[in-house]
């Protein structure tokens, strides 16, 4: 019994080490996104101190919109990574929960066992005295 149960929170311990990995990689790619709007936010406060100047240069103007349409793209593209991480984080996150159901439901069959083990020791120990106690008081 104690072997599956060792088997079994092995088990838990290494989906819960996935799930780590993959909420790790879900914050980074969270900490990327954000990196994306920090930098729309850049590039669009760019463009309005250029347009507000007295020198338009039209070059860098477009430069900073094909930039802007490029972080757009990227921020859309990392939603979708981040939708897909999510629930690729929400199905290890099922594998967690019935690794330690199983695990949970292994030590309550292994604490009944041990109960009942003891029942059966300790009503084992009370014959074996009676028999002692009955045969020193045949023998008296």
């Amino acid at each position: 019994m104690q072997v599956v149960l060792d088997m079994r929170e092995k088990e838990l311990e290494e989906r819960q080490m996935e799930m780590a990995k993959i909420l790790s990689a879900l914050n980074a790619q969270k900490d990327k996104l954000q990196a994306i709007f920090n930098a729309q936010e850049e590039n669009k406060a760019r463009l309005e101190r250029m347009s507000t100047s007295e020198e338009l240069d039209i070059v860098q103007v477009q430069m900073h919109q094909n930039y802007a349409v490029k972080l757009t793209t990227d921020g859309i593209n990392q939603e979708r990574i981040i939708a897909n991480t999510e629930n690729i984080l929400k199905m290890k996150q099922k594998e967690v929960l019935e690794a330690h159901q199983k695990v949970e439901v292994l030590k309550k069959l292994k604490e009944k066992q041990e109960k009942e083990y003891y029942k059966e020791f300790l009503q084992a120990e009370a014959k074996e005295i009676d028999d002692l106690t009955s045969a020193r008081f045949r023998f008296q």
